[in-house]
């Protein structure tokens, strides 16, 4: 184990010991697994796109989007209940992050203003949030208010984390079909996903398992800590845990990042089927579970 995992992994065992690397008892929650993506070689991406299974799999949809600054990105979207997951191929977002090998990690809140607590708490903690809000362009030239995040970096290697928070601009424009909110403040992930899951297998995300530099996970850290997860190491691994979806990151060198593997929830079960989808392999049950490692 290299010199720079080690004091990465002893830093994630110290915070867990002190407890500010895991959720205080009775403390609410301020940040949930939201969305990954992550990009892969072109014969990956184009059979994600053009698979008739996925279609049937999941709520899927290939999308471009059109965000602030006129940037665009086209992604294969898998949606469920309360998570989703996006898939790249080179170039098909900006920037190194179109290049094979990079991914990223939303991380959202679900109550209105909580946003602004995880601020105040990343301070407290000693970074430097950088504040951004992303807007959406429906077609008609005006970018809407989509959603405020932070970042505690302007730059990273191969992997960003952000945390982000859904603006009722967006969630009341018809355009985005989004339903009625639930509870006053209500800025969630239910929220904010159609019910179109409900039809297909796919019904959640539960396990990540993300490939990082040892300078990308340390940034990713303080979101873990201060956002609610249980923050504990396994090995050579982190792992965060709470909410539904664990996130398992493991240090390795810049040539072999990405997102790695996806476990999800069916909404009910089925026998063992096995789709190769370019350098991938989506393996759906046997039951209620599946696996897609790339």
């Amino acid at each position: 184990m290299g010199i720079r995992r080690v004091a990465c992994l002893i830093l994630a065992l110290v915070l867990v010991v002190s407890g500010a690397g895991s959720a205080q008892a009775g403390e609410r929650q301020l940040l949930y697994y939201n969305h990954a993506w992550g990009t892969y070689d072109r014969a990956t991406a184009d059979a994600v796109e053009h698979s008739s299974y996925l279609k049937e799999f999941a709520d899927f949809e290939v999308r471009t989007t059109t965000g602030a600054d006129g940037r665009s990105w086209t992604g294969r979207y898998l949606r469920g209940h309360l998570s989703y997951m996006e898939v790249f191929g080179p170039g098909d977002v900006p920037g190194k992050d179109g290049e094979p090998g990079g991914a990223g990690l939303a991380l959202s809140t679900d109550h209105d203003g909580d946003i602004e607590k995880l601020q105040a708490k990343l301070t407290a903690a000693g970074s430097n949030p950088i504040e951004f809000t992303q807007t959406r362009d429906f077609g008609d030239g005006v970018h809407v208010p989509w959603f405020d995040a932070l970042f505690l970096h302007e730059t990273y290697e191969r992997f960003g984390t952000w945390a982000m928070e859904y603006r009722d601009e967006y969630l009341e424009d018809p355009r985005a079909e989004v339903g009625p909110p639930k509870f006053p403040g209500d800025v969630s992930r239910e929220r904010y996903l159609p019910d179109t899951y409900k039809r297909k297998l796919m019904r959640d995300i539960t396990f990540l398992n993300f490939a990082v530099t040892e300078s990308d996970l340390r940034d990713t850290m303080p979101f873990l800590r201060v956002g609610g997860f249980s923050v504990r190491t396994d090995g050579d691994s982190v792992v965060a845990s709470r909410g539904g979806t664990t996130l398992r990151f493991d240090e390795v060198p810049a040539a072999r990042t990405g997102l790695k593997r996806v476990e999800f929830e069916l909404n009910r079960p089925v026998a063992r089927h096995v789709e190769r989808l370019g350098t991938s392999t989506l393996v759906v049950g046997p039951g209620k579970r599946a696996v897609w490692t790339f």
